[in-house]
């Protein structure tokens, strides 16, 4: 299962530890989804999901401070008798004396955030959604191509990481080489990263390692990307029979969701960025509504029409 260590959530979102007696090193946090403890707070504690970071606002905060000491003492303990891995108090909300001393007693961390409570949740949601959506990697190149996330997939040596360098010089950006990490962040979207340890370096057979960032500026990469679309690059096979309209779309499959893919042969003299860019560019318009293979399709049944309304006249007047 996959998980990411509270320090991180800390250190991500500049939280506040209001706790630090407490050991956060090895609590990890394996749940996407955050819950506000309100109605816990009134005492209805069934389907209680304890494993999400909870998310204490104005109203909660409010709630809470109005009860009696001894109502306040007796929620608590059956609040924060749980394993819960953080509460974040959110508005600058500090949490009173009784509070704080009943979840060290129970080892659960409280966290202050300076954001409002609906900006801190939904910008907290969105990060561990990536951080915790399902990831494989896969030999490939990513590459920010006018906006459409392009992946470049081939054999070991077929050019790859040149087209990719190729696409850097004409001003579009580096996600990551060789290894692509690919995390499904929803049913939709596949969004791509590189490992830390390959981030911003290309390998060039004959060269070696190249810090992409060093020589050609912070605007040439990028941390993320989502996946729009797949260039598969194969050896020229003189009988193989290739695509030439585009009429019908491939899709290939990566954690369930299907992607557009392109099967582009290599041959001497041929110019990867250009057709990596013309597919994005195709790609983009296809989303937009426009398809040019339709589009000439139809010129080509509007056409025949005609000349078999051509020859009907003809026929008419003979």
């Amino acid at each position: 299962m996959a998980s990411i260590s509270l320090t991180k959530v800390i250190e991500k979102f500049k939280l506040e530890n209001l706790t630090p007696e407490i050991d956060i090193s090895k609590i990890k946090i394996t749940q996407p989804d955050i819950s506000r403890p309100a109605m816990q707070l009134a005492g209805y504690f069934e389907h209680f999901v304890p494993i999400r970071l909870q998310i204490v606002g104005f109203i909660e905060y409010s709630y809470m401070n109005a009860l009696e000491k001894k109502k306040q003492a007796e929620i608590f303990e059956k609040l924060l008798n749980n394993p819960i891995p953080g509460i974040v108090f959110c508005r600058e909300l500090y949490p009173n004396d009784l509070f704080r001393e009943i979840a060290v007693k129970y080892g659960v961390p409280l966290l202050l955030s300076r954001q409002a409570t609906s900006t801190c949740m939904a910008e907290i949601i969105r990060w561990l959604n990536v951080q915790l959506a399902p990831c494989i990697s896969v030999h490939g190149v990513l590459v920010d191509v006018y906006g459409e996330g392009v992946l470049i997939t081939g054999e070991s040596g077929i050019g790859k990481s040149e087209a990719a360098l190729e696409l850097i010089k004409r001003g579009h950006r580096l996600v990551t080489d060789d290894v692509v990490e690919l995390r499904r962040v929803s049913e939709d979207t596949l969004v791509g990263s590189a490992p830390d340890i390959t981030k911003h370096f290309i390998e060039l057979r004959g060269i070696g390692i190249i810090d992409v960032k060093a020589l050609y500026g912070a605007s040439s990469v990028k941390d993320t990307q989502s996946v729009d679309l797949v260039i598969k690059l194969e050896d020229w096979n003189k009988e193989k029979e290739y695509d030439r309209l585009g009429l019908e779309e491939e899709y290939t499959e990566y954690l369930g969701n299907k992607l557009v893919c392109h099967n582009i042969p290599i041959r001497p003299g041929r110019n990867l960025a250009v057709i990596c860019e013309s597919a994005a560019v195709n790609h983009r318009q296809k989303k937009m509504g426009y398809n040019a293979a339709q589009e000439l399709y139809k010129r080509v049944q509007q056409s025949l029409a005609n000349k078999e309304d051509d020859d009907e006249d003809d026929a008419t007047v003979i």
